[in-house]
């Protein structure tokens, strides 16, 4: 459930957060001034409000790890992407400046390039990897790994393009699994029930006026929707109004050429 709502276009998650509130702030308010849990809820009249900043703190500190945890993967989503197409810029300079012909490595390089901006990106965004693209990038290491190369154009260039397709495997299986990662599905729900529970005690500590009952309920509310909902926009790296974008492997292909 946290993920489906975590994967939902930006409108439906504001509207479906704001929508969880206002139902948890409205039951409050009902068991607070209702008929039926007057005598009951009158008993824990006077509270100190410091009850409610404790609350709160909890809520705050955790809504701000997770914004940081969330901040962090992006940030190495970023570095895996820019570490990728560094290293395949990497291979294309190679098999040019090589003294044998290569044309066979650019065009499975630009077939893997292709496949990346295509295939895997898309795959990316449902949380997967594509077959095609690991099928391209098998390919470019075959062709790089020929043994022929070390006889045209000496071991050197052989060894240096075989440690720049190890990096390229290494930044796409770091990419892939931070496309993958669905380790902050429980935080997601630790934060919205401490959400509720700051509203619970918003609630405790207004028994006595409806008024400032419903406006701090509201105040809160509208506060933890807006950085919830922020913070959720960045929730996934490759998709939503803040995704990495492939740019870097387009540029790539501009690099490489119409035929490679």
């Amino acid at each position: 459930m946290i993920q489906a709502w975590l994967d939902s276009p930006t409108p439906v998650l504001f509207v479906t957060l704001a929508a969880f509130y206002a139902v948890t702030g409205t039951i409050i308010a009902l068991v607070v001034f209702g008929r039926i849990f007057k005598p009951l809820t009158s008993r824990v009249e006077g509270v100190a409000p410091a009850y409610f900043g404790v609350v709160s703190i909890l809520f705050a500190l955790l809504t701000g790890f997770l914004a940081s945890d969330i901040s962090d993967r992006n940030r190495q989503a970023a570095r895996a992407v820019q570490a990728e197409a560094g290293a395949l810029r990497n291979v294309f300079t190679l098999s040019v400046a090589a003294a044998a012909d290569m044309h066979h490595i650019r065009a499975a390089w630009r077939a893997y390039v292709e496949s990346v901006v295509n295939d895997d990106w898309p795959a990316m965004a449902r949380g997967e990897m594509s077959a095609t693209t690991d099928h391209a990038y098998d390919q470019l290491l075959r062709e790089v790994a020929d043994p022929g190369i070390t006889s045209t154009s000496g071991a050197a260039v052989q060894n240096a393009l075989l440690s720049e397709m190890v990096r390229v495997g290494t930044a796409r299986s770091d990419r892939s699994t931070l496309a993958n990662d669905r380790t902050n599905d429980i935080k997601w729900i630790m934060v919205l029930l401490l959400g509720v529970m700051t509203q619970v005690g918003i609630g405790v500590v207004h028994l006595q006026k409806r008024g400032a009952h419903i406006a701090a309920l509201a105040i809160f509310s509208t506060a933890a929707v807006v950085a919830l909902g922020l913070v959720a926009l960045q929730e996934s790296p490759f998709e939503g109004p803040v995704e990495i974008s492939p740019a870097p492997f387009q540029a790539l292909l501009k690099l490489g050429g119409p035929g490679g």
